[in-house]
Order: structure tokens, then C-alpha cells, then sequence
């Protein structure tokens, strides 16, 4: 065989190589999805309560073998020309008292696109608590947006101040201490949050009580392209 058909079967050989496993691959992803989001959403249930309560009121409750009551609805944003829809988790205490939200919320970090649940007081005027949800930033830099003593910066700062992200020279009330070496990252998950803050915590409130709130059938739709939904 001469060397140029050597080179043109190898060509074909990895070709038929790539295509293989990108079929392989959606077929895992299409597999997997479901189980991913299902995940993502019992772990979003569980975090809720500290959330909004602390971790220490969360643990109070569970220990007097009591739950919150949460509904699930859905905020649209129309800005641009672009609609969004955000995820919102409404939560009522054991007595039927409106405790707070959690707002799902979403947008590209330094790697991939990052998830965060974002709590909210019941008036939605302070921030009471920040998850990662799901995030693909670099190991020991940008992946330290899971550790605790970063993501706590956010709790208490009020929803009527945009924070920015400053590099090491002492957070002040509207500001986010960025992480060494992972700016971007940093920024990122600020923004996300600031975004979410100016879309739903003016369109938070809720006037029915826990038994009264319906989830909407909307939250189970796919937006169009020119929509986007956390």
C-alpha cells in the first residue's frame, strides 16, 4: 500500500473513530439528562431550608422533625427583546409564615456555564444564601467558588446594591473579595447573581398562602430560542 492510501485510511479510520464515539457520547447524554436534572433538583430541595433559614435554624427544624413548605413557580423577564424565565422556590415555616425564596439562576463562568441557588428574605430586600448548583471551573482555582468561606461573602449584603468584585483589599458592603488566581470565576458568579437580584427580587412577593400557591404548568415548558430560562 502506497504511503498516500496508508495516510487516506488512517483519515477514514478516524473519522469513523470520532463519529463512533460523539454517537456514543450523545447517546450517554441523552441517557443521563434526566437523572442529572433530577438530581440537581433533590439537591436544590435540600438545600433550600438552609438557604433561607442558616445552617443552624435548618438543623433546629430538622431536628424537631419539622419541614418547610415549598412551592415552585416560575418569574418571566422580558429585557432586549429576550425572555427569561428564572426558577423560584417559595418558602413558608412549619406555621404557614413566608420565610424566603430561592432563585435559580444560571450564566457562563471561566470553563462552562455555572448554576447557582440564590436565597432571598422573604421580601426579597437580602441576600440569605448562596449554592453552587452545578459548575465545571478549574480545580483549585476557579472551583473554589464551592468553598463555604467564599460563597458566605454573599450572605446578608443587601439586593439593592450591585456588588463588584475586588482583588484583595477588604470587601466592603457592596463588594465580593475575588479568589486568588480565579478573577474570572469570581466575577462570574457576581454577575449571575446581580443579574438574578435586578430580574426577580422586586417581583418576589407572594399574597397567597403555602396551600393556595399552585406551581405554574409553565415551568414545565421549554422556551422558544429566543428565550432563555434558568
Amino acid at each position: 500500500m502506497s504511503l498516500k492510501n496508508s495516510n487516506l485510511v488512517q483519515a477514514w479510520l478516524v473519522l469513523l473513530l470520532a463519529t463512533l464515539f460523539g454517537t456514543a457520547l450523545a447517546g450517554i447524554q441523552a441517557k443521563l439528562g434526566p437523572v442529572i436534572e433530577a438530581n440537581k433538583v433533590k439537591e436544590t430541595m435540600a438545600k433550600i431550608p438552609v438557604l433561607v433559614l442558616g445552617e443552624d435554624l435548618a438543623a433546629e427544624l430538622a431536628d424537631d422533625n419539622q419541614t418547610l413548605t415549598i412551592k415552585s413557580r416560575v418569574v418571566e423577564v422580558k429585557k432586549n427583546g429576550i425572555t427569561k424565565f428564572y426558577t423560584v422556590y417559595d418558602a413558608w415555616l412549619p406555621e404557614g409564615k413566608m420565610i424566603g425564596h430561592v432563585v435559580k439562576a444560571d450564566g457562563q463562568g471561566y470553563a462552562d456555564k455555572i448554576e447557582l441557588l440564590v436565597g432571598l428574605d422573604a421580601q426579597g430586600k437580602r441576600i440569605t444564601g448562596l449554592f453552587v448548583l452545578a459548575q465545571k471551573e478549574t480545580p483549585g482555582l476557579g472551583a473554589k467558588i464551592l468553598e463555604d468561606a467564599w460563597r458566605g461573602q454573599f450572605k446578608e449584603k443587601s439586593t439593592e446594591k450591585h456588588l463588584s468584585v475586588v482583588k484583595g483589599s477588604g470587601a466592603k458592603e457592596d463588594q465580593i473579595d475575588a479568589i486568588s488566581g480565579a478573577t474570572i470565576s469570581s466575577k462570574s458568579v457576581t454577575g449571575i447573581v446581580n443579574t438574578a437580584v435586578a430580574n426577580v427580587a422586586s417581583r418576589l412577593e407572594v399574597t397567597a398562602g403555602p396551600e393556595k400557591n399552585k406551581t405554574p404548568d409553565l415551568q414545565n415548558k421549554e422556551p422558544s430560542k429566543n428565550k432563555e430560562r434558568s
